[in-house]
């Protein structure tokens, strides 16, 4: 058993906020703030350059990548840290289509994050070599696996609704077919137990600015199983993944780990406060953490089935095929949140028509969910929503 759920004493949430959108960006850990405080003044500030190697800043990366490892089910050294997780799919992607040059099929599916599918279009464009890129309905990606199939790309954990899609049964069914398969833990990671040692995929990419709770702009993460980590050649060969960066030397030669999927100068700042941020994670046991989601969520679907009918459960409704989230079916469901979110209830919005609250289990309890659940009753019941400057639509829902 780990420690007790939840942490609340960990985290900086705001008086009188109810937060339910960490599957979006986390809260702020308690200490994270002083971290960056302290890199700024004390390491960058006094030691300048010297930093680099004073403060350990080159090793940063890999040690971040070390911990996240232990959070995914993966060994030491087989997660590179940074960047962003458009440019770790596309990495990924890159990687694993060399590894079928006889095959031209890139399978996702309908539902999955449009950033992914649009990285697979670009490169698909790139390329220009007869390349396809199918996206068959979620529920149909498992008949979908064919032989001509190079890579199956889906993301665990679906955006929208929380589905779970069945990592070791697809992986299992991709490489029946000879494809390779790379996992978006977007939705995973810091949210239900991973093994990725277990599934034998062969890459993973995820971001750590939501469950993780490493804040905006976090650095993206990306897995190769360690017998490829030799073997994967990078589409972006940056000067980090180079296997002796100050020697200078005039052609590329990869590192021989999965460093080789660094690009560029690591973001010291971002990538010490998620450090930081980490540490609350210290004695969690996964299985407990999933255990406490599924009983959040659940409370929460009953809790508002009961109060407003007028909502439409848009997750499923078994609480082992979803996620640390839960979401309805609203016409009006941008307003209503706009006016949660007023309220002190935060969530999100997703077009057409969800609306998206995240679980943490780390700092959300079963009090939270009953007044979150008030707090909907009287916004849907008394159509609050419709006060005009809810209509407002900003640029981020």
């Amino acid at each position: 058993m780990g420690v007790a759920l939840p942490r609340k004493e960990l985290f900086d949430i705001p008086e009188g906020v109810i937060y339910l959108d960490g599957n979006s960006l986390g809260v702020l850990p308690k200490g994270a703030a002083e971290r960056a405080q302290r890199v700024i003044t004390q390491e960058w500030g006094d030691q300048l350059i010297r930093a680099w190697n004073s403060a350990g800043w080159m090793e940063l990366p890999q040690i971040v990548g070390d911990r996240l490892a232990e959070l995914v089910g993966a060994p030491g050294g087989s997660v590179a840290t940074g960047d962003t997780l458009s440019i770790k799919v596309f990495q990924a992607l890159a990687a694993a289509l060399k590894m079928r040059p006889d095959r031209r099929v890139i399978l996702s599916d309908n539902g999955n994050f449009p950033s992914d599918l649009y990285m697979a279009e670009g490169l698909v464009d790139l390329i220009d070599k007869d390349y396809e890129l199918r996206t068959p309905d979620p529920e149909a990606v498992m008949a979908a696996i064919t032989e001509d199939v190079a890579v199956v790309m889906l993301t665990q954990i679906d955006y929208r609704s929380g589905r779970i899609h069945d990592m070791q049964a697809i992986t299992k069914r991709a490489h029946d077919v000879g494809a390779v398969m790379i996992w978006d833990l977007a939705h995973s990671a810091g949210a239900i137990p991973v093994d990725l040692t277990a599934s034998n995929a062969e890459f993973a990419v995820g971001c750590t600015y939501k469950y993780l709770n490493g804040g905006p702009g976090a650095p993206a993460f990306i897995y190769v199983r360690p017998d490829l980590a030799t073997d994967v050649k990078p589409a972006l060969s940056g000067w980090l993944g180079h296997d002796a960066p100050f020697a200078m030397e005039r052609h590329y030669r990869p590192a021989t780990s999965t460093e080789r999927m660094r690009v560029g100068t690591p973001a010291i700042l971002q990538l010490s406060v998620l450090q930081e941020a980490l540490r609350v994670w210290d004695g969690v046991d996964m299985n407990d953490l999933r255990a406490a989601s599924m009983r959040l969520t659940d409370r929460f679907i009953a809790e508002v089935e009961t109060r407003c009918p007028q909502l439409r459960l848009a997750s499923p409704e078994d609480a082992e095929h979803r996620g640390s989230m839960v979401s309805f079916g609203f016409e009006h469901g941008y307003p209503a949140m706009q006016a949660l979110i007023d309220r002190g209830v935060i969530g999100d919005f997703r077009a057409p028509d969800i609306m998206r609250f995240g679980f943490t289990p780390l700092f959300i309890d079963e009090d939270d969910v009953v007044a979150a659940a008030k707090v909907i009753e009287e916004v849907i019941g008394q159509e609050l929503w419709r006060d005009a400057k809810y209509q407002v639509v900003s640029r981020v829902t």
